[in-house]
């Protein structure tokens, strides 16, 4: 098990300690303990838990361990605490962080979609049906609020007026929400999605056809690479090892899934890598283009951010130096 160390009580952590249990070998020196945030459990999830599994953490010197919050807002605040090395945030809240003072940036972008749909009662028909109804979402602040407010203001919805939007937790705690009627529609990732629809929920709105919205991320600080840059190129080179990994090892992919997700069912891992195999980016750049949608997010609730250039919230030296060494195509020779 993990704790978190946190600031006075930045954290009440909502799940202490997900993941990786430790599995040292045998090497000339320590692994190096890293906390690793993330903010919901899902397939996005894959690559670090790969890296684990197949022990590509243990070969850059290092021991990963996973921390569980309720959001992308808490994740980045933990992140600024000290609590953890780095961590998957959504961009936006990337972005609204460094407005305040914030140093957090992006070093890589494992998917350049968003896997989430929001799923609704069923007598709930179109997006107009959604006024007076309770959305469910993780936390205030977290990707999926900034996400879908965003998408339903597309289609005229008042975000602030029309809808109540209630923090209910994670995916699983937003399924059960949904199902006990605390909420009339929730933002789901996969399985969530499918397991709600399977039980009469329908699809609403589908994010991968509203908006280009990166995830999959590895965010950390700037005083965390000026400080521990070659720490953090070990966990990006493992990133970068996972990804080819995943997508040469099915089989092995799925067991750590299974694992992970706590399940079994076989048409849930088949979709689940049929799906993120594809999306998972063999050369993970962080991304800058076509952000459009991104910025309209974060400008709903800091304007000033149409100022600022996508460029200023990344650092791409990570992922260039591992291209431009041959590290990245050699992962790929032959396969």
């Amino acid at each position: 098990m993990t704790k978190i160390v946190g600031r006075s009580g930045l954290l009440t952590l909502v799940l202490a300690l997900l993941v990786f249990p430790s599995q040292g070998v045998a090497q000339d020196k320590p692994l190096k303990k890293i906390y690793w945030g993330v903010s919901t459990l899902s397939p996005t999830l894959w690559i670090p838990w790969i890296a684990k599994e197949a022990k590509i953490f243990d070969k850059n010197g290092l021991d990963v361990e996973a921390v569980l919050l309720n959001g992308s807002g808490r994740t980045s605040q933990a992140m600024l605490s000290g609590s953890l090395f780095a961590a998957s945030v959504a961009l936006p809240q990337v972005m609204l962080a460094d407005l305040t003072g914030a140093d957090l940036v992006n070093v890589a972008h494992g998917i350049g979609v968003q896997a989430s749909r929001l799923m609704v009662r069923p007598e709930i028909r179109k997006v107009e049906d959604l006024k007076g109804k309770r959305i469910g979402i993780s936390s205030l602040g977290s990707a999926g609020d900034l996400l879908f407010g965003y998408v339903l203001r597309k289609y005229g919805i008042d975000t602030t007026r029309d809808v109540i939007w209630l923090a209910v937790g994670n995916t699983a705690e937003r399924l059960q929400a949904l199902m006990a009627g605390t909420v009339d529609a929730a933002d789901m990732t996969y399985p969530a999605d499918v397991e709600a629809e399977r039980k009469g929920f329908r699809p609403l709105l589908d994010a991968r056809k509203e908006i280009v919205y990166p995830t999959a991320s590895v965010v950390t600080r700037r005083k965390t690479i000026r400080e521990e840059r070659d720490t953090v190129m070990r966990f990006v080179r493992s990133f970068v090892e996972g990804i080819a990994y995943l997508k040469q090892n099915k089989e092995f992919s799925k067991k750590v899934l299974t694992k992970y997700m706590r399940t079994t069912d076989a048409e849930y891992l088949e979709g689940s890598y049929n799906m993120f195999r594809d999306d998972f980016i063999s050369v993970p750049y962080p991304i800058t283009k076509n952000l459009e949608a991104i910025y309209e997010i974060a400008a709903f609730r800091r304007p000033e951010i149409r100022t600022h250039k996508p460029e200023e919230f990344v650092d791409p030296s990570f992922v260039a130096e591992l291209e431009k060494s041959g590290f990245i195509k050699k992962l790929y020779e032959g396969k």
